[in-house]
């Protein structure tokens, strides 16, 4: 069960990452119309001023996470969310597209997803990290579909240039949630790497890059899916556009009482790959769906309710599965790759779904998403089940220093990383159990002082 602390720090980090993402999302259904009034504005450059955001976040992400894997995490959050918010002022007073298209690229440059995450997987336990990582999931999806139903109406009540002035209050709020996630100092055993090499251990790792393959297809798929179905609910379930909302929300909910039990089977029972491939063909099996039963409003639902359930399950298990595969001094490295796939999936999600829409052939638009799934199953096939290591929760010792400590824990065969919450008094120690053995077990007494059941 999470502690206290855990609860507060994932609570707050998720509120970052949904308050981001309502104040990007809220753009998207409606700037395509909106953006027509600003001078200069052509189809390509409103384009441009939608996508460009995520372009720059593709970009920046790996920059800040290999900083990040240096450096205090929290400072770069800040950072990351001032640009967010100065780049959402700028769109809002800004008369011509070219001013948009400035204010969405620095704002876009806030890329700090993967350092987000991986302070995350810092401040919880190995064995309460994927709830954590679910609820940061459940926030992101609720976020989407909130700000698809909040965009519209907003933009009645205070234009366009009053939406961006929204995603700046919203990134300076995310800022004031930093206060509820403590301050952390992390220790481990690796030698410290150059940027390069370090970049490189991690894109050289089979199963890393499978990861990255899933949400790079995970997000093509959603996105592509966001673009393709509101249409097919107009013709074919008579649900108006503003209404959408209404849809998505009741599925997600409905979608969480289904996630969240294998979520914790594959935590607690260590199912994680087998539950991954299985959303992986949830996935499929709803995109299947909707090949032959598009036309029926029903059908329909049942098919966007199976990839909700699968979608859930995923963004929860992805980010989970990633800090337990990445070498420990390369985390947010290695999660800073994941968030630029995570982008470029979205990118060309929302190409394929645009040329999809001109196929005039729904039944076969829905097929090639189907063969994208089933081929992102096929790579996923190579994934080995992750190795698991165990959190232990110790108080800090009040007669010696706690670098001295820190370091008479990693030199102990088996214990991976010590991360200090000074604050509070006490340290996360990550532990492989499979790598203790007794001499380790007695020498970790002797430095607590007690017996530890490993």
């Amino acid at each position: 069960m999470m502690n206290a602390l855990e609860r507060r720090s994932t609570f707050a980090l998720s509120s970052i990452f949904a308050l981001r993402m309502l104040g990007l999302f809220m753009i998207i259904p409606v700037f395509s119309v909106a953006g027509q009034q600003y001078a200069g504005a052509t189809p390509a450059l409103i384009g441009l001023a939608v996508g460009i955001y995520g372009l720059t976040q593709a970009i920046l992400q790996i920059p800040f996470s290999l900083i990040a894997d240096r450096y205090s995490r929290k400072p770069l959050v800040v950072f990351g969310l001032l640009l967010f918010a100065l780049g959402g002022a700028i769109a809002a007073m800004s008369d011509t597209i070219y001013g948009v298209i400035i204010g969405r690229a620095i704002a876009g440059g806030g890329a700090v997803s993967a350092v987000v995450m991986a302070l995350l997987a810092d401040v919880t336990r190995e064995e309460q990290r994927t709830k954590a990582m679910a609820m940061m999931g459940m926030s992101i999806g609720l976020s989407f579909v909130i700000a698809f139903s909040l965009g519209p109406w907003l933009t009645g009540l205070v234009g366009i240039s009053g939406l961006f002035w929204v995603t700046t209050f919203m990134g300076l709020a995310a800022i004031s949630m930093l206060l509820l996630v403590p301050k952390v100092t992390r220790h481990h055993k690796n030698f410290q790497q150059g940027y390069l090499t370090q970049l490189k251990q991690v894109l050289k790792m089979g199963d890393l890059n499978r990861l990255h393959v899933s949400v790079f297809s995970l997000h093509l798929l959603l996105t592509a899916m966001f673009i393709y179905v509101p249409s097919q609910l107009i013709e074919s379930a008579h649900i108006p556009l503003h209404s959408h909302g209404f849809v998505y929300l009741p599925l997600l909910v409905i979608s969480l009482f289904f996630a969240f039990p294998s979520i914790i089977l594959a935590e607690k029972y260590r199912k994680m790959r087998g539950i991954f491939l299985t959303a992986i063909g949830g996935i499929i099996l709803g995109l299947g769906i909707l090949i032959f039963g598009f036309q029926s409003k029903y059908i329909l639902i049942t098919g966007l309710g199976l990839f909700f359930i699968a979608f859930n399950v995923m963004e929860a298990l992805l980010p989970s599965w990633l800090s337990k595969a990445a070498p420990i001094q390369s985390k947010a490295t290695a999660m800073g790759v994941n968030a630029s796939s995570q982008f470029l999936g979205a990118f060309f999600g929302g190409m394929i779904g645009g040329q999809l829409l001109l196929l005039n052939n729904t039944a076969m638009g829905w097929g090639i998403l189907t063969v994208l799934a089933v081929i992102w199953l096929l790579i996923s096939f190579g994934l080995a089940q992750p190795r698991y290591l165990s959190s232990m929760v110790f108080s800090l010792p009040n007669d010696q220093q706690t670098d001295e400590w820190t370091s008479q824990l990693l030199a102990i065969r088996g214990i991976e990383e010590v991360v200090v919450m000074s604050d509070q008094q006490v340290a996360y120690v990550k532990v492989d159990k499979q790598q203790m053995d007794e001499s380790a077990r007695q020498h970790l007494t002797h430095l607590l002082g007690k017996e530890v059941a490993i």
